[in-house]
């Protein structure tokens, strides 16, 4: 009996990480180069503090404009409640996580440590290789 295929078997675990006390303007560039819509903020131990968005670089570019300071950190940004995935959770568990969510990605934590990403597409093609 092959064992139940779990969040760790799909992630991506090549993340761009980005660090909280990095200036906003840099940290902008890195998500557009990239073309990612945001990236998980660890710590100097590698501990995941937050998770920065387009959309929390938008509201940093509007504030840059009334204010004509782009001086800040990532971590005045950043949302540093953020929703993470055990690398354990069985895709079907997985699946409902993302339903009753409307993130399109979680960070996904082994021990509490930050040990990759997992996306909805992710999970879907899971889902479909594994069919029965």
């Amino acid at each position: 009996m092959n064992p139940q295929p779990r969040v760790s078997d799909y992630m991506t675990i090549d993340l761009t990480l980005l660090r909280p006390e990095m200036r906003i303007l840099e940290a902008m560039k890195v998500l557009l180069d990239k073309r990612i819509s945001g990236a998980p903020v660890v710590d100097t131990d590698g501990a995941l503090v937050g998770i920065l968005s387009k959309k929390d670089c938008l509201r940093a570019a509007l504030n840059a404009a009334y204010y004509q300071e782009w001086g800040s950190a990532v971590s005045g940004y950043m949302s540093a409640k953020v929703e993470t995935m055990e690398a354990d959770t069985d895709l079907v568990t997985a699946a409902e996580h993302f339903l009753a969510s409307n993130f399109r990605r979680f960070p996904v934590v082994q021990d509490g440590r930050l040990v990759g990403q997992v996306s909805r597409a992710d999970i879907l093609k899971a889902l479909l290789e594994n069919r029965q």
